[in-house]
């Protein structure tokens, strides 16, 4: 059996609660473009884990409380 990694993560959450902090407010909190927060948000690239902890940092959580995985077997 074949086993894929899936990240998912909790920005939008996270940008709600730090009062709708915007995309571009988190790119530039984490050092990068809006295009790249956006990518990640969807779910459509993972970050490095120097940025994973940039944005967890821009929030002021654990990383844990951002991004989390799940592993499915196919």
């Amino acid at each position: 059996m074949a086993k894929k990694i899936e990240i998912k993560n909790n920005i939008r959450t996270l940008r709600f609660f730090a009062g709708e902090m915007t995309q571009q407010q988190l790119a530039e909190k984490a050092g990068v473009s809006r295009q790249t927060i956006m990518a990640i948000e969807a779910g459509k690239y993972s970050p490095s884990l120097e940025l994973a902890f940039r944005i967890a940092d821009a929030f002021e959580v654990k990383i844990g409380d951002v991004f989390e995985y799940e592993i499915i077997e196919s």
